[in-house]
């Protein structure tokens, strides 16, 4: 069975052209939603994700209608093998039911793990040239050991908690990091 599903994102768009195109391309069942690809929740494509069984191909007007991103529409038509279901993109001429269909979706995955690879590199060597230069990553600290030493006598001295936070501009968990634990950097 073929099932289809066709977005929009806005309102003053159509449904009309992709639900014609996959009326023709067959499909017995067509779900829809009017909303941006990057929202997560999406009703009409989480029904027609249900209503797939075994055997049956999800069929889109184009890529992206069904993925929020690459890695999502990857991880969807994976989860969508997985259930011995087939995937077709009819303006792309992607149809993972065939041979060269599978290998073409298969290229665009080893294109995204490519590109997160890249990413992943990138953030490592510009975190080794920041340490090189002498800057450290992770969060900043709050006070320095003056205003850590000045927070711990006021403590001490059984100042509210609430006061002295109010006074350094500190929260109750930074607070207690610095005077309990008795960091002092």
């Amino acid at each position: 069975m073929l099932i289809g599903y066709a977005r929009i994102s806005t309102t003053d768009q159509d449904l009309a052209l992709q639900q014609d195109a996959l009326e023709k391309a067959g499909c017995d069942k067509i779900f829809t939603d009017k909303v941006s690809g990057t929202k997560e929740a999406r009703i009409g494509l989480t029904e027609a994700l249900s209503h797939l069984r075994e055997g049956d191909t999800l069929v889109v007007w184009r890529l992206d209608r069904l993925g929020r991103s690459l890695r999502h529409l990857i991880d969807t038509i994976n989860d969508l093998a997985d259930r011995g279901v087939g995937f077709k993109s009819l303006q792309e001429n992607i149809d993972t039911t065939t041979s060269g269909g599978k290998l073409v979706f298969h290229f665009f995955g080893a294109l995204a793990e490519f590109e997160r690879e890249i990413i992943r590199e990138r953030t490592n060597a510009g975190l080794a040239a920041a340490r090189k230069r002498g800057r450290k990553g992770g969060p900043k600290h709050k006070l320095n050991p003056k205003e850590a030493d000045h927070a711990k006598k006021l403590w001490e001295a059984n100042t509210p908690v609430k006061e002295i936070c109010q006074l350094l501009g500190i929260s109750r968990s930074t607070f207690y990091r610095y005077v309990k634990a008795g960091e002092t950097e």
